[in-house]
């Protein structure tokens, strides 16, 4: 059995095993309904994962850019316009930050 919360519509807000403040009714666990709630919050769920992986994965691409500018293998004005100028605003708000967001810390150099 779980406790739900349902908007003025009837659809289902809140879905929880324990009673809670403020549920206005009853789902048997079984149900398709509850079903369908846990499948949407699994798949959200998943979403936010892959975000936040998108996000951490704009970091290592800044950095591996970066370094291959750093060695020489690419010149930044190999870059198209709009790929530069995010790239030189991006370091520009790295370094008024002072590096404390560096996606590397020192323990683990050679990691990578």
């Amino acid at each position: 059995m779980f406790y739900v919360k349902r908007n003025a519509e009837g659809e289902l807000q809140r879905v929880q095993p324990e009673p809670f403040d403020g549920m206005n009714g009853e789902l048997h666990a079984d149900s398709e309904e509850a079903r369908a709630w846990f499948s949407n919050q699994n798949v959200e769920s998943s979403l936010l994962q892959l975000k936040q992986s998108d996000l951490d994965m704009i970091r290592v691409l800044e950095d591996l850019i970066d370094l291959l500018i750093k060695k020489g293998v690419v010149r930044i004005t190999d870059l198209p316009d709009a790929a530069q100028s995010k790239l030189m605003g991006r370091s520009r708000a790295r370094d008024a930050l002072g590096g404390m967001n560096r996606l590397i810390n020192d323990e683990e150099r050679g990691l990578i």
